[in-house]
């Protein structure tokens, strides 16, 4: 693996499992299925942080109407 491709696995948020197995994937599709878990993960942690944030919101909303 080039330094360039490890670096933006990197700054991707991968661990160095995750670089592992990707370095190992034996062609294309294996790779595009691992990147996809990643993001796929990546986005059900925006999504429970977005959940955070409105329960947060709603609170102030309560607050301020009392």
């Amino acid at each position: 693996m080039d330094e360039k491709t490890r670096q933006n696995l990197i700054d991707a948020g991968c661990d160095e499992k995750f670089i592992k197995d990707f370095d190992c994937c034996c062609d294309k599709k294996a790779c595009e299925r691992l990147l996809s878990q990643h993001r796929r993960e990546l986005l059900d942690e925006i999504h429970a942080k977005e959940k955070n944030i409105d329960c947060l919101d709603y609170l102030v909303y309560k607050m301020n109407r009392q």
